[in-house]
């Protein structure tokens, strides 16, 4: 490992969020999505849902916010993709750097251009009456947790980013996973659903994500349902770090 590791990230990485600041509508994009959702559930579906809460905008905030991150990692596919096509990143393999930092820097701007997105769209939830009764432990655990959503999710990104043939390509991979929390407990209870559909969404990783978060901010017990929700986010991160780390050092970056 390069002697300055660390060093050559947090340069990969000013390098990345100078992009980020310089077109600020990246952010911007992928906060009115998740926001206008909630409005519109909140205030024109909320109503019509029984969710066994009077406080609609606390049941459903943990899923705008998963829905936010899965919206910012395109952008994460979208500039490795460039990059890559470019001949950025060999440029930057003639110098005298680590080899994974230019990787890495991309992987760090997408976590921290979603958490300010994430603190955006709580923001607007607390406007609109969302309340929590969670101490620092609690929200700390839900900082965790989407952290490591979030890099499991980026990593994601990263293999689309590096493998894609097209910028369509490389950022296509995200319609899927903004759509998946429609097919969980983020909107309303699975108990609701037709059989085969619950059982999908019993068992994918987003209910258990969105139980883990709600009950945490609520104050509730969260039972096992943390445990399923780590053990999706880290084997996710873990086998898309591999196949991203192959996907960096292959073929895929002779463009």
């Amino acid at each position: 490992m390069n002697n300055y590791f660390f060093s050559d990230i947090s340069v990969m990485l000013g390098r990345s969020m100078r992009h980020i600041f310089r077109s600020m509508d990246t952010i911007i994009t992928v906060c009115i999505t998740p926001i206008a959702m909630m409005l519109l559930f909140v205030y024109v579906f909320g109503g019509a849902i029984q969710t066994g809460t009077d406080n609609y905008v606390n049941y459903l905030l943990p899923g705008i916010l998963l829905i936010a991150i899965a919206s910012g990692v395109s952008y994460t596919a979208y500039r490795l993709f460039m990059d890559k096509q470019r001949g950025i990143i060999e440029r930057f393999h003639t110098m005298p750097i680590a080899r994974s930092a230019v990787l890495w820097g991309h992987v760090l701007t997408s976590l921290v251009s979603n958490i300010i997105s994430l603190v955006v769209i709580i923001l607007v939830a607390l406007i609109m009456g969302f309340r929590s009764s969670a101490g620092v432990l609690p929200w700390l655990a839900v900082t965790g947790i989407l952290v490591l959503f979030t890099l499991a999710l980026t990593w994601v990104a990263a293999i689309a980013g590096l493998s894609g043939k097209s910028v369509e390509g490389a950022s296509a991979f995200s319609y899927p996973l903004i759509f998946l929390p429609f097919i969980s407990s983020a909107f309303v209870p699975t108990d609701s659903m037709p059989k085969v559909v619950r059982a999908f969404a019993d068992n994918q990783p987003v209910t258990s994500i969105v139980e883990t978060i709600r009950a945490l901010l609520s104050g509730q017990p969260v039972g096992n349902d943390i445990w399923i929700a780590l053990a999706w986010c880290v084997g996710i991160m873990l086998v898309a770090y591999i196949f991203a780390m192959r996907a960096y050092n292959g073929k895929q970056l002779n463009v």
